[in-house]
């Protein structure tokens, strides 16, 4: 696997592109480089990022992929993983691969999901396992209200962050809100 540019578990190659744009506005929230006339700034400029692609240009993806990309973050020694994807369903294999990430002491933050539910009664996947490592972010507005379409809950979400209206990174060296 390559460690210069990353790895697309989907696709079994070293071409982790983004080709659904949701990665890379992520990506530029977290670590588009400040103070330097371009575009947007994301909340941590001198971040290292990793790219691990799992999920097709649809969206949609398989689990074992997204625990084998958790395998291979935590054998680089990343300290913590972006997991802003989830579903209705558990798996063995992704429980392991975030019990190794634990065991690392590498962080899972994880979306809450975006299906309006309350979590502790209708469970999403991953922000439902049950491990130290996992720190599970709900989606909030521009006035610090949770976002109309944010899963909840009092014991299963750890924190709220914004998630709506943000200007970041889009493929193709261009900027927008998603």
């Amino acid at each position: 696997k390559d460690d210069f540019i990353g790895w697309d578990f989907a696709n079994n190659d070293n071409n982790p592109m983004d080709d659904n744009g949701h990665g890379t506005h992520n990506a530029g929230i977290i670590g588009a480089r400040g103070n330097n006339g371009i575009g947007t700034t994301g909340v941590c400029w001198k971040v290292k990022l990793m790219a691990l692609k799992f999920l097709g240009s649809d969206g949609g993806g398989a689990t074992s992929d997204a625990a084998a990309a958790l395998n291979y973050a935590v054998g680089k020694q990343a300290t913590l993983t972006n997991n802003s994807w989830g579903g209705a369903g558990s798996s063995v294999a992704l429980q392991n691969a975030i019990a190794n990430a634990q065991t690392h002491n590498q962080l899972f933050i994880t979306s809450a999901g975006n299906n309006s539910n309350n979590i502790d009664t209708t469970p999403f996947y991953p922000a439902n396992y049950n491990y130290n490592n996992i720190v599970v972010v709900a989606a909030s507005t521009q006035n610090d209200n949770l976002a109309w379409f944010s899963n909840y809950g009092q014991v299963n979400v750890d924190l709220a962050a914004p998630g709506t209206e943000l200007y970041s990174t889009l493929p193709n060296n261009s900027y927008g809100t998603q």
